[in-house]
């Protein structure tokens, strides 16, 4: 029983960013090419053909997730086009919002919109994306909006490979000082920090609102030495391992394989259930069992 925390489904409303990168991915292109094949060998898979494919690998719940960045790449996922899928396939998906904002007010309407009339179940957000760090004031209104609305925020915490988007955007040290300005918020950061990775664990330590979702990076690289990763496993596998959540982030990485590499990292039973399951199941308000 898994929880995916981030996939894209084969949907055309969600297609359009891979199959049409706009050119602030074309380092995200040239970096993940190779698995990119295994979205053009199923981007003609039907919603009903791919929704069956997540439960027979043992997918419960995977996290779709809205896109609004008209304001710097003129692009967006609708949260309705979210919602859509959702309803079509309630046992499977659930929905989190994207919202933009330079958009001030007309960002946090949204976001209650998409929230209480919607029924989408949290905010995703890539800083980068806006040339912001996190802590950036304008996110504020939509974090005091996340709290007030009792769902998390999933912010893009790691390196970016926009080179038209400055890398330091998302360094964990930013996101401390969200954590310490709203204690209350529930935050989940994906990417796993790298290569800022004792940064982010130290944050996630430091911080009972703050988790750490895997999403984008391939797990057997956790686990070799001189790649930046082992003190993530490490403390994943000890005093945060209540705090890791896994995302595969398909079509970027193949999901059977990449819980096959979760599977085998160097960790404990029940720690592994913990990262594919439980720990999201209790920022999702699912059952943990």
């Amino acid at each position: 029983m898994i929880i995916d925390f981030g996939l894209t489904p084969p949907h055309p409303d969600f297609m359009e960013l891979y199959l049409n990168p706009p050119k602030y991915l074309e380092g995200y292109k040239k970096l993940y090419m190779g698995q990119l094949k295994d979205l053009l060998a199923h981007k003609d898979t039907s919603m009903d053909d791919f929704v069956s494919y997540l439960g027979r690998i043992g997918i419960k719940k995977a996290v779709i997730k809205a896109k609004d960045i008209e304001s710097t790449y003129g692009r967006k996922l609708r949260n309705e086009a979210v919602a859509s899928l959702v309803k079509q396939y309630p046992d499977r998906f659930i929905g989190f919002a994207g919202v933009d904002p330079y958009k001030g007010m007309e960002a946090v309407r949204e976001l209650e919109y998409a929230v209480r009339e919607l029924g989408l179940k949290g905010l995703a957000m890539e800083p980068f994306e806006y040339h912001l760090r996190p802590n950036d004031r304008r996110f504020y209104p939509l974090y005091s909006k996340c709290v007030e609305l009792g769902i998390p925020v999933n912010l893009h915490c790691s390196i970016n490979y926009s080179t038209m988007s400055r890398m330091d955007y998302g360094r964990p040290i930013y996101l401390d000082d969200v954590a310490v300005d709203f204690p209350e918020l529930t935050i989940i950061a994906m990417t796993p920090g790298w290569p800022w990775v004792g940064e982010l664990v130290g944050v996630a330590w430091r911080h009972a609102n703050v988790y750490i979702e895997t999403e984008a990076v391939r797990p057997r690289y956790m686990a070799m030495p001189n790649t930046g990763w082992s003190e993530l496993v490490h403390y994943g596998n000890t005093v945060i391992q209540d705090k890791i959540i896994f995302g595969s982030s398909w079509p970027l990485l193949p999901i059977e394989r990449t819980i096959e590499e979760i599977r085998n990292l160097p960790l404990k039973e029940e720690v592994v259930h913990k990262w594919l399951y439980s720990n999201a199941a209790r920022v999702l308000g699912l059952s943990e069992e």
